[in-house]
């Protein structure tokens, strides 16, 4: 039994260093991502969207082993809830990886415009402070550090606040006749991408302080109303 355990361990431990393989990937994704679009880099571009296929699949295996493991082992207790979470973990990284690859195909498609410096200062930004947050979470979870896990929120309203400049921005240049409404749209989406980037990172922090302590968020505003309908069809009070 104690050689069962021992072997169940190792092999949650390899699926846990996958799962840090996976987002480090997506750390990576996040500046090349940026270089494309500011760079007009259309063979990057085409890297990174031949890439996103490979990550998909390290995600869907990812999965598929903890599904084995938790019908086989019928885990309870803290190697239940890592199990769980990091199917949840690995959806939330493969969809990282997806809004990556959208920077690059909303580079492809103003290839050719120029990008106000303005514009091109708050996207680096943007792009720099995205990766960081995936950097500590990563850190977090892989540490099991539900303190430094608690403290991504905080970094995502940075990035938050980035993006409002940013579409401030747009608005302001494109009122000035200064920029082409369908590029001003596309720099809009990117920022908006930039910001999902960032909210998947808090998602994933949730999810290590879950897998430490059994903590789990406040549903609020809409999670809170789907949540209520889904479960019983009824729509909540205020």
């Amino acid at each position: 039994m104690e050689e069962l355990r021992s072997t169940f361990h190792k092999e949650i431990e390899e699926i846990r260093q996958e799962v840090m393989r996976l987002g480090q990937s997506v750390i990576e994704a996040i500046p090349r991502a940026t270089a494309v679009l500011l760079n007009s880099d259309l063979e990057g571009a085409d890297y990174l969207l031949q890439a996103d296929d490979e990550i998909d699949a390290r995600a869907i295996d990812i999965e598929e082993k903890c599904f084995q493991e938790l019908a086989l082992q019928s885990p309870v207790a803290g190697d239940l809830r890592l199990l769980v979470s990091m199917i949840k973990i690995a959806g939330e990284l493969e969809r990282s990886a997806d809004l990556a690859v959208n920077i690059c195909k909303a580079a492809r498609r103003i290839y050719g415009h120029e990008i106000d410096p303005a514009l091109r200062d708050l996207i680096a930004k943007m792009s720099e402070q995205a990766q960081q947050l995936f950097i500590s979470t990563m850190e977090a979870f892989n540490d099991n550090d539900a303190a430094k896990a608690a403290a991504i929120d905080d970094m995502d309203s940075f990035l938050d606040g980035l993006h409002r400049r940013f579409i401030a921005e747009i608005f302001e240049i494109h009122a000035s006749k200064e920029i082409d409404l369908q590029v001003a749209v596309q720099l809009a989406m990117v920022a908006r991408f930039y910001e999902r980037i960032g909210d998947h990172a808090v998602n994933v922090s949730e999810r290590t302080r879950f897998i430490v302590t059994g903590w789990k968020p406040e549903l609020k505003g809409a999670a809170r109303f789907q949540a209520r309908l889904d479960a019983t069809g009824e729509i909540p009070r205020p």
